[in-house]
């Protein structure tokens, strides 16, 4: 018992301190992968029977979701900014109802924009950052 929960320690102080080191880019994309991570198991609690887990795995994902919007820059993003902004908004709609319905298709459905929308920032973002820095 004591060994897990110094393993569980150890895993999130390694957590924590990729935090502190990671770049805004990297922020950004633990966002998106941790987004996904709590789809998906938010899909096999459902699978499952595990409605509490699955509300929990949700409820998490809403909130990664709303932390992306948050941090979009309205005044430079402009016009793309409203756009996600709208999209994030739906991925927060296709989630709850997909705890409401039960519905794998529309986990399915917020996972895939989220991972087109992640796979856009992964093949731009870097440049960008390294544009931005260098």
């Amino acid at each position: 018992m004591n060994v897990r929960h110094g393993a569980r320690a150890y895993a999130r102080m390694g957590i924590e301190s990729g935090v502190m080191s990671a770049s805004p880019h990297k922020l950004i994309m633990m966002l998106f992968d941790g987004g996904i991570g709590f789809i998906r198991a938010a899909r096999l609690h459902m699978q499952g029977g595990k409605v509490a887990a699955k509300g929990e795995a949700i409820s998490k994902a809403i909130d990664v979701v709303g932390g992306l919007s948050s941090a979009l820059d309205h005044e430079r993003g402009g016009e793309l900014a409203g756009r996600l902004e709208a999209l994030y908004d739906y991925i927060s709609d296709l989630l709850l109802k997909a705890n409401l319905e039960n519905s794998v298709d529309r986990l399915d459905e917020a996972e895939r924009l989220l991972a087109d929308i992640a796979s856009a920032w992964r093949e731009i973002g870097e440049p960008v950052a390294e544009h931005a820095n260098g």
